[in-house]
């Protein structure tokens, strides 16, 4: 059981506007953002950071960055955020072979290096202590621009909120969530936890 229970999708008629994005992320609204309407503001400010975060706006593509997320989120244990990140990874286009096999990033041939150097720098990252070295940064800036490196911690940091909120909350997983992180993360021993 949830922490605190989400309010329906209809309680906050600005945030209900605002989370229609998700709709296209994931197919419906997510939990998470259900129960930070409890203090509106909150629900608005993390939607316009989510959408800011995810915008396009060099070679790092929408898929990757879902795929970023998951790296972060497995670092962190947060199941929800696993699911509903590989979930996004797929909407957005990912390559069945990547999500088949986003494990074995480091050594799957159907990783690119610069794809590696980025899903490592979310690695290190995402850890506490911070993991990032001198070598990750070399990585980075062989394959990626400053533009990009900041979309990438976006990303990583925007998840880095989550994993906290969702983990701390034992925010209720949606069904849609499931399905994906059964399917693509299931093999690997994922499963639901306090996220009933």
């Amino acid at each position: 059981m949830p922490l605190v229970t989400p309010l329906s999708s209809d309680h906050d008629q600005e945030t209900q506007e605002l989370a229609e994005f998700f709709n296209e992320t994931l197919g419906f609204c997510p939990n998470s953002v259900l129960t930070m309407q409890r203090r509106p503001a909150i629900s608005k400010a993390f939607i316009n950071l989510n959408k800011a975060v995810m915008a396009n706006e060099g070679q790092v593509t929408s898929a990757l960055k879902r795929m970023i997320a998951w790296v972060s989120s497995n670092a962190t244990g947060c199941r929800y955020c696993q699911a509903h990140a590989v979930r996004a990874a797929e909407r957005y286009g990912a390559e069945q072979e990547q999500l088949d096999n986003i494990w074995e990033y480091r050594t799957h041939p159907a990783f690119s290096e610069a794809e590696r150097a980025a899903l490592d720098f979310s690695l290190a990252a995402s850890q506490v202590p911070n993991a990032v070295t001198a070598d990750i940064e070399k990585r980075l800036h062989e394959h990626w621009n400053d533009g990009e490196i900041v979309e990438m911690l976006g990303v990583i940091s925007l998840f880095g909120y989550l994993n906290r909120w969702n983990d701390s909350m034992g925010t209720s997983i949606e069904e849609g969530a499931v399905e994906s992180g059964e399917q693509y993360l299931g093999k690997h021993g994922w499963e639901k936890g306090k996220h009933v």
